[in-house]
């Protein structure tokens, strides 16, 4: 998967948006739905990596099974995952994505939800 699919991948999903907000680090894209973030990932950084939230106990078994996913690096460890793409099929990255999305979403307040659920 190359830069331009990550995002394409990420953009993709309804309701989402991407910004470059943290001076001290002008390479690091957030993507966000709902005005919350759902993943980080430095675009010209090689290898290409990406960090996604996921539930505590799922997080803890994908970096058991797969070398590729370590603890989020300068996050919250038991909520994000840092995924190197390279390493892994684009089918898989791409539903760690949108597991990842799905889960900020639910925790978006019921109107936000019901906004992004609109066609």
């Amino acid at each position: 998967m190359t830069p331009a699919e990550l995002t394409s991948c990420c953009l993709g999903l309804n309701g989402t948006s991407s910004d470059v907000p943290f001076p001290r680090s002008p390479g690091l894209t957030v993507f966000r739905v709902g005005g919350k973030i759902f993943a980080f990932c430095a675009l010209d950084e090689h290898p290409l990596k990406i960090a996604l939230k996921c539930e505590p106990e799922e997080a803890v078994r994908l970096r058991e099974a797969h070398p590729a996913i370590v603890p989020g690096w300068h996050l919250n460890k038991r909520h994000w995952n840092t995924v190197t793409v390279g390493e892994l099929p684009a089918r898989m990255v791409r539903e760690l994505i949108e597991d990842s999305y799905d889960l900020v979403v639910a925790g978006l307040p019921r109107a936000e939800r019901l906004r992004l659920d609109r066609p």
